[in-house]
């Protein structure tokens, strides 16, 4: 390949990214992958190329003072990686000022790989106005932090498949490997907004199995009374290959548990506030707008909410009164029911974040293939774990209707369904607040739960105080439709007597 990539911003992923694209294109028989860094700020490029000096990657790296320097160094047609701050959906950032620069300089066929957090529909958005100018732009999710982008990050491009199908070779060599099979933890994701959205709800995932490992440990330090290096051990333990909870999140708990400082855990003075970026709450908005529920995602963001009320929770705890018993059991006995629950809670996680890219993707026209995903993020991405391995076989032939109901899965929550309860159970006995292990487990006893009652007075209510309307169920629990599958609504005036339920006719209904 003789493309030369232009790398816009050298913070520290642009810089992490430029060089891993460079240290991929040292074939002396070709040109490889040559890289033109650019900053708006000038001096933050001069610092990097000074950073590269004597470095092998330096060698494939030139630096531009300007755009149209950098245009003329990269190519009318040629290749632009934006690594620069996205803001929310209705917010103009760095990506658009960019673009704009970009635009008048470049020919129909350049391509604009957006490495950024954007939102999706900005994504779409812009993708639409560069098509118009024949400029290909490719929405690309990038996980795996600072040492992801320069060892090798899972990479979710979206956009044309020929823009795609251009950037292929230098994807594949700087994307993470699997360390199943060694595949390339990069493919093809969709049309127009695809990998941004994909990279959205893996940050979504993400928050979820952070917030479920941040209960188990704040369980196991109340109940077995472990501090943190103990419980760090343990979870080391957890991290081992063919445990099904072995995954980089649980390392870098593991890890940091047991870091000290002046002989203390350093974790116990790390303050009690989990800041966020946005990614989780438009997961969030994203499964409001399509009636999908996320109840694991929406508690670990509700969470990082309650976590930076801190003055509050402080002033409160002095009034309100918990719960305090604790159960005494076998250490080694709570342990596993706290490692099965987990695991328990971290499918009942995965199953929602997939069922909504599914539904995402009949919605926007992504064409997503849910196992090529899951084995994508099996290498470099911040939620890679062995357990992505067996989700990519459960979507490898004719998908489940969802996750739990892969046949691999539905065995695992039937084994660890009612130690979930029991774990969540004991945490509220002893005045422990889990609400992302709560909201996991209320999700997959509603799943089933063919009739609930809950529901039935709910609409109940609601075509008693506003004529809202009501389905009916048979003795079965299944819902009355008429010949042409359209599910009958009916209206009952309530507590009037002799006034029974009415249908509500609608086109074709009491055919």
């Amino acid at each position: 390949m003789s493309d030369k990539i232009g790398v816009i911003g050298m913070e520290v992923m642009g810089k992490n990214l430029a060089r891993n694209i460079a240290g991929h294109g040292r074939n002396p028989a070709t040109e490889g992958f040559a890289v033109v860094a650019y900053n708006r700020t000038t001096s933050k490029t001069e610092e990097f190329i000074k950073e590269m000096a004597g470095e092998p990657e330096g060698r494939n790296i030139t630096m531009a003072t300007t755009i149209e320097e950098l245009v003329q160094a990269v190519g009318k047609t040629g290749i632009y990686w934006l690594m620069v701050k996205a803001l929310g959906p209705n917010e103009k950032d760095a990506v658009d000022i960019f673009i704009e620069q970009l635009t008048p300089l470049l020919s129909p066929g350049a391509i604009i790989i957006d490495g950024g957090n954007s939102f999706f529909k900005k994504t779409i958005a812009r993708g639409k106005a560069l098509e118009e100018k024949g400029i290909m732009y490719i929405g690309t999710g990038v996980s795996g932090g600072e040492e992801g982008a320069l060892k090798g990050p899972a990479i979710m491009p979206g956009g044309k498949r020929e823009a795609y199908d251009r950037i292929a070779p230098i994807l594949n060599a700087i994307s993470a490997k699997a360390p199943q099979d060694s595949e390339p933890c990069v493919s093809y994701i969709g049309p127009h907004g695809a990998g941004h959205y994909v990279k959205m709800v893996h940050n979504g995932i993400e928050y979820g199995d952070m917030g479920l490992i941040g209960e188990a440990v704040s369980i196991m330090k109340a109940l077995l009374g472990w501090d943190s290096p103990r419980i760090g051990r343990e979870m080391a333990k957890w991290n081992e290959p063919g445990d099904v909870l072995q995954s980089y999140l649980i390392q870098i708990t593991a890890d940091g548990l047991q870091q000290e400082a002046k002989g203390r855990a350093l974790v116990d003075y790390t303050g009690d506030v989990t800041r966020m970026k946005g990614t989780g709450l438009w997961t969030c908005d994203s499964a409001n707008e399509l009636l999908v529920p996320v109840p694991t995602i929406y508690a670990a963001v509700m969470s990082r909410m309650m976590s930076e009320a801190k003055d509050l929770r402080l002033a409160l705890q002095k009034k309100i009164t918990k719960p305090s018993t604790v159960h005494r059991t076998k250490a080694a006995s709570l342990v596993a029911d706290i490692h099965d629950a987990l695991y328990t809670a971290k499918i009942s996680s995965y199953a929602q974040g997939i069922a909504l890219l599914e539904k995402a993707s009949a919605t926007y026209g992504f064409g997503l293939d849910i196992g090529q995903i899951a084995r994508g993020w099996r290498g470099g991405c911040i939620i890679r774990a062995q357990f992505l391995d067996d989700i990519a076989k459960a979507y490898a032939g004719k998908r489940p209707e969802n996750l739990v109901a892969a046949p691999l899965f539905t065995k695992a929550v039937n084994a660890g369904l009612a130690k979930l309860a029991r774990v969540t159970a004991l945490a509220h006995q002893a005045g422990l607040p889990v609400p992302v292990m709560d909201a996991s487990l209320n999700y997959l006893m509603q799943l089933a739960t063919g009739v609930l009652v809950g529901a039935s007075v709910n609409a109940q209510q609601r075509d008693y105080f506003g004529a809202h309307g009501y389905y009916k169920i048979d003795a079965k629990g299944r819902l009355l439709k008429t010949a042409k599958g359209t599910i009958r609504e009916f209206h009952t005036e309530w507590m009037l007597p002799n006034r029974p339920e009415k249908e509500i006719t609608k086109e074709g209904a009491n055919e």
